[in-house]
């Protein structure tokens, strides 16, 4: 037993520390025992080597990746072109006339009106019966490589979803492997070339979207100022002065006048107001932005914005100017009251509801405030001239104030005759000689917004060739649209069209109802003339 008792006395102290590592935890009080506490697990110090070794090998490829893309990118230049820019139109011209984008293997078909007036569109055979243009873009999200000066380029367009409404933007992304700038301004003023010449008969317009940026919606074909009648002298005074305008900016810079020019055409509906600033944007080779003041969510500011990033040479167009403002054409006029419950929860993921409309006093400080765009020709119509504010028809704002009357015997004289004089017949081939004013193969006004203010009356027609009885017959408003008119001596029409004139009393028809009740008589000059008194008299 003696032997025994040494061998328990040696085995206590280890007992104790058993019971000690087995008690309860001791939490650490400072940093460097907490870390020897988590080395103390050898899990731990496993994991810990492996997430360091990971850091480790994803910061030495992230650092060689980013290398490696700014070495390439080095050799390249990209150049981004938003759709809401000019520029974009360009290019997308331009590439249009690559020819080895007619090998193309990814393409986005198209046939909006948009992309058949402004962008990529395939020659059609003459005969094609389809109304609509077919287009080729480029896909979206993908990538095409072309050649262009020996240099590689890279081209790719994408399309991304922005704003409250879900409004799409597309990009376009140009990569030129070169170094030299002067060839992405090479391509730039190509670009610019190739749209000119592509638009040179046309007239770009823009409207502007709920996220106060104008768009490009479509493009017309320029109107000839030979195809507005009106009293002679008025298309010279206005046409005159804008090209005057437009040459004077260094005489405005060097007297520090406000290099801007505002015209405001007042009268009857349907008397061509619409169709002359039509016409006059297309002589002077502007684009024309309308400016809606009625759009739902414009106030103030948004105005503003949107004067202001109006391009340098540009016709800003303002119709109904008068009916424009729901708060009245008094400066001092409050806007309507909002009748909404502030408090009323707005459903979630909704827009915001939009602000109050634009007031007359944010119209002025827009239209030669401060920050007021300079170089732009501003165009606004009316039907009630004597209802708006004397701030707003001042010099500096609309510097010219040109009335737009009802017709004439003179452009009802004008009219007749381009109506049914042929159409290879030049401008001199009118009856009337003494024709002080160039002369038009359509009316001006009809195409106008104001013309249902006074519609044209138009016969009943039948449309049986056959006789049927009278209950069966099918009736309609209106005439065939026929293409073949009687040939007629030029004294022939010049007398038809005296006769037709003497039967307009002065200043009581519009343009627009002439042309709408000639448009029914189109092959049919004698009747027309036989039966202009019948309608004057119903229109009255």
């Amino acid at each position: 037993m003696s032997g025994s008792h040494p061998q328990q006395s040696r085995s206590a102290p280890q007992d104790v520390a058993a019971n000690a590592a087995m008690g309860p935890l001791v939490f650490p009080t400072d940093v460097s025992s907490l870390f020897t506490l988590l080395l103390s697990f050898s899990a731990l110090r496993d994991w810990m080597k492996l997430a360091f070794l990971g850091g480790l090998i994803e910061l030495c490829r992230r650092f060689l990746l980013g290398g490696y893309h700014k070495l390439v990118n080095s050799f390249f230049i990209t150049a981004c072109f938003e759709d809401e820019d000019a520029s974009y139109e360009w290019m997308m011209v331009w590439l249009s006339k690559q020819p080895s984008w007619s090998k193309a293997r990814n393409v986005q078909i198209s046939t909006s009106s948009l992309a058949s007036n402004a962008t990529i569109v395939l020659d059609e055979e003459p005969l094609a019966k389809s109304s609509r243009k077919l287009a080729y873009l480029p896909a979206l999200s993908a990538s095409y490589n072309l050649w262009y000066k020996r240099r590689w380029v890279t081209i790719t367009r994408v399309q991304t979803q922005t704003g409250w409404y879900g409004s799409k933007e597309q990009t376009l992304f140009v990569s030129i492997m070169t170094r030299d700038h002067g060839i992405l301004t090479s391509l730039l003023q190509e670009a610019r070339r190739a749209y000119m010449v592509a638009q040179e008969h046309k007239m770009c317009v823009y409207v502007s979207d709920t996220g106060n940026v104008w768009r490009h919606v479509a493009c017309r074909e320029k109107r000839s100022m030979h195809s507005i009648i009106l009293d002679p002298g008025v298309k010279d005074i206005l046409v005159d002065d804008a090209k005057d305008f437009l040459t004077s900016k260094n005489w405005y810079a060097e007297r520090g006048i406000p290099f801007r020019r505002g015209y405001l055409l007042y009268g009857a509906p349907g008397s061509g107001k619409t169709s002359f600033i039509h016409s006059v944007a297309g002589e002077l080779g502007l684009d024309v932005y309308v400016l809606s003041l009625s759009r739902i969510g414009l106030d103030d500011a948004a105005l503003g914005e949107l004067v202001n990033a109006l391009p340098e040479r540009c016709v800003a167009l303002m119709e109904d100017i008068d009916a424009a403002f729901t708060s009245g054409l008094n400066r001092d006029t409050a806007p309507p009251l909002n009748t909404q419950d502030p408090n009323k929860p707005q459903p979630q993921g909704a827009p915001p509801a939009p602000p109050t409309t634009s007031r007359l006093s944010g119209l002025l400080n827009a239209l030669d405030g401060v920050g007021a765009q300079e170089g732009r020709i501003l165009f606004a119509t009316t039907n009630r001239y004597a209802v708006l504010d004397a701030a707003l028809c001042r010099p500096g704002r609309m510097d010219l104030h040109i009335e737009f009357r009802l017709a004439s015997k003179f452009q009802a004289r004008q009219l007749f005759s381009r109506f049914y004089l042929p159409a290879q017949d030049p401008d001199t081939m009118l009856a009337d000689a003494d024709a002080e004013e160039g002369t038009a193969s359509v009316d001006s006004g009809y195409d106008s917004g104001e013309e249902r203010a006074s519609p044209p009356a138009s016969p009943t027609v039948s449309a049986s060739s056959t006789e049927v009885p009278e209950c069966e017959k099918l009736r309609f408003s209106g005439t065939s649209h026929q293409t073949r008119a009687p040939k007629l001596r030029r004294r022939q029409i010049g007398e038809l069209a005296v006769r037709f004139s003497e039967a307009i009393p002065e200043r009581e028809i519009s343009m627009a109802s002439l042309q709408g009740f000639l448009m029914a008589y189109k092959i049919r000059p004698f009747e027309a003339v036989e039966e202009v008194k019948a309608w004057v008299e119903k229109e009255r």
